[in-house]
């Protein structure tokens, strides 16, 4: 019978403990990483960022398509967490719609080059995009009945042809530095509004 530790902890608790805080740093770092250089990036630069060992990261994360597909799953989670959470704490389901669509454009950034590194495994790609859909358009659809409800958006707005317009105008963000895709975003959120008397 294993005996616990000083802390209330047995030592394998203790263990897991902190390589979920390893894995969660590495997620993080590896998402941060990205956006500036790509998934391509070198994994002694993640290691760094993320204050870890490369074998930590090889440990959780055997290959390069392993590392990229947990990083966007946990963005997906991430994104999916957010939209009952802004719901429940903006003013208004319009506020929390904006700032919903300003974490997914944050995804969309980062999620550049995901198709290309897992070029090799299109399982495992088209099993990532179906969680993707299956995670967010419930939370989108959420977010656009509350907005709808309260008067603020007019109905008829399909979530999945949202979040696809809003991933058409992410794309070519990187080639050219004077687009900015979230002005056009900005005012395909004003079209969506109701006009409110005055």
């Amino acid at each position: 019978m294993a005996t616990d530790s000083a802390a209330g902890q047995s030592p394998s608790r203790g263990k897991r403990a902190d390589a979920q805080r390893n894995r969660q740093a590495v997620l993080a770092a590896a998402a941060e990483v990205f956006v500036t250089a790509g998934v391509d990036a070198p994994i002694r630069q993640i290691a760094a960022r993320a204050g870890v060992g490369m074998a930590t990261i090889y440990r959780h994360f055997p290959t390069r398509a392993d590392l990229v597909t947990a990083v966007y799953r946990h963005q997906i989670e991430e994104c999916a967490e957010a939209g009952p959470n802004l719901l429940a704490s903006v003013d208004s389901p319009l506020d929390a719609l904006r700032q919903w669509i300003d974490l997914f454009v944050d995804f969309l950034v980062t999620k550049h080059g995901l198709a290309d590194a897992l070029q090799s495994d299109n399982d495992r790609f088209a099993a990532l995009h179906a969680y993707f859909l299956d995670r967010l358009l419930p939370v989108c659809a959420q977010l656009l009945d509350a907005a709808v409800e309260a008067g603020d958006i007019r109905p008829g707005t399909h979530p999945y042809e949202l979040m696809r317009g809003i991933g058409n105008l992410c794309v070519g963000r990187d080639d050219d530095p004077r687009y900015d895709p979230r002005r056009l975003i900005a005012l395909l959120l004003q079209g969506l509004q109701r006009p409110h008397a005055s």
